[in-house]
C-alpha cells in the first residue's frame, strides 16, 4: 500500500482551509504591500482570488498602533460585497479596545452584506504595540479587575446583544415610529451569534469559550501548561473544549480552527523564501512577563514530505478548520500560488479534499 493511500485511510476528515493574513505593510523594496492602501486593496483581491481557487475562508488579524490591519469591518464588508461563498472572519479582535454595542452594529452590517458568511474571532487580547493601548481608546478595567477581565466582560456583553433582544427604553416622542417594547440594536443579523469564535491561549479559556457557545480558535502559540510539544498541548486543549461543549448541551456542533505556517516547496522561489523554515522546531518563551508559552513549528517541505509531517500533527487532526498564515507583503499572485499548492498537492493526500 502506498504512503499516500495509507495516509488517506488514516486521516479521512474533510477540512475547511482558509488563509490568515496579518496585513503588514512597509516601504521595503521587496514588498508588494508598501502602504495601508496597498494592504487593504490587496486583501480584497486576495479574498476574491482565494474564493475562485476553492479556498474556504479569508481571515484577518487585528492590531492597533501598528502598520497592520486594524479596524476590520470596512474590509470585511468590502470582501463580502465582492464574494459569494467564502467565509470571512477575524483572528482575532482584541475586545479590550472595543465598544461592544457599536461592534454589534458593525458586525451585523458586515454579516448582512456578506449574506451571513461572517465568522468573527474575538479574544481578551494579547500584548500590543503600546503599553495599555486600550486606555487611549477610553477604556479601563473596573476596580478589582484586570484588562483580561475587562476583555472577557466586553465579550459577554457583545454576545448578549447579538441575540437581538430589546433592552433600551424607547423615547415616548421619537423622531420615527418605534416597534412596541424595548428596542434592540440594528441592523440585526440572525444567526451571527452562533458564528462567534474565541481565541484561547489556555485550556481554561477554551473551556470557558465552550460554555459560552463560542467556537474555538487556537493559534501557533499557547500557554505552556505541561511542557509537552506544542501540537500535543494544543490537541489536549481542543479535546477539553469539545468535552465542555458537550457538557454545556449546545444544539449545534462545535467548530475548531488551528493556524499554521505551511509552505509546499514547489520551485526555487519557494525554497529561497521558506526552505529554512521547515527545519525549525517548537520553542518556549515568554509573551508576558510571568506567562511561559510554547510556540509551534512551521512547515516547509516538498509536498510528499509535507503530507507526512502534517499527518503527525495531533492538533490538526482534532480541528475541522486549518488557517494558513500567509506572507501578505509578497503580493496577491504569490500568495495564491502558495495557497493553490496546498489545495492541489497537499490537501488531497491528507484527506482534506
Amino acid at each position: 500500500m502506498s504512503v499516500m493511500l495509507t495516509l488517506n485511510l488514516a486521516i479521512n476528515e474533510m477540512k475547511k482551509i482558509g488563509f490568515l493574513s496579518f496585513g503588514h505593510w512597509s516601504e521595503h523594496p521587496s514588498y508588494q504591500a508598501r502602504t495601508a492602501s496597498d494592504t487593504l486593496l490587496q486583501s480584497i483581491d486576495l479574498a476574491v482570488a482565494a474564493e475562485e481557487i476553492g479556498l474556504d475562508g479569508a481571515y484577518f488579524r487585528v492590531h492597533h498602533f501598528a502598520r497592520q490591519l486594524a479596524s476590520p469591518f470596512p474590509l470585511l464588508s468590502a470582501i463580502g460585497a465582492k464574494t459569494s461563498k467564502i467565509e470571512i472572519g477575524t483572528g482575532v479582535i482584541d475586545m479590550r479596545y472595543e465598544n461592544p454595542l457599536y461592534m454589534v452594529e458593525d458586525a451585523g452590517a458586515a454579516d448582512l452584506i456578506s449574506g451571513g458568511r461572517l465568522q468573527l474571532g474575538i479574544s481578551r487580547g494579547s500584548p500590543e504595540q503600546v503599553i495599555e493601548g486600550w486606555r487611549y481608546f477610553g477604556f479601563s478595567p473596573k476596580d478589582g479587575e484586570n484588562d483580561a477581565d475587562m476583555g472577557r466582560q466586553k465579550a459577554l456583553e457583545f454576545l448578549e446583544r447579538l441575540n437581538g433582544e430589546g433592552f433600551a427604553r424607547p423615547n415616548p416622542n421619537p423622531m420615527f415610529p418605534n416597534p412596541p417594547g424595548l428596542l434592540r440594536l440594528e441592523p440585526y443579523s440572525e444567526g451571527l451569534r452562533e458564528r462567534i469564535w474565541w481565541g484561547a491561549a489556555s485550556n481554561a479559556t477554551a473551556v470557558w469559550a465552550a460554555e459560552q457557545g463560542m467556537y474555538l480558535q487556537s493559534s501557533t502559540l499557547k500557554f505552556d501548561e505541561n511542557g509537552k510539544p506544542f501540537s500535543v498541548q494544543q490537541a489536549e486543549q481542543i479535546r477539553l473544549y469539545k468535552e465542555a461543549w458537550k457538557r454545556a448541551g449546545h444544539d449545534r456542533k462545535p467548530r475548531v480552527s488551528v493556524s499554521r505556517s505551511i509552505f509546499a516547496l514547489m520551485n526555487d522561489q519557494d525554497r529561497y523564501y521558506f526552505g529554512q523554515q521547515g527545519k525549525a522546531a517548537d520553542s518556549f518563551g515568554y509573551i508576558e512577563p510571568t506567562q511561559r508559552a510554547v510556540f509551534g513549528r512551521g512547515y516547509a517541505a516538498e509536498p510528499d514530505q509535507l503530507i507526512k509531517e502534517l499527518a503527525a500533527d495531533e492538533a490538526i487532526q482534532e480541528a475541522d478548520t486549518v488557517l494558513l498564515t500567509i506572507p501578505n507583503t509578497l503580493g496577491v499572485d504569490y500568495n495564491i500560488h502558495i495557497l493553490s499548492a496546498i489545495l492541489e498537492h497537499v490537501a488531497p493526500g491528507l484527506g482534506w479534499r
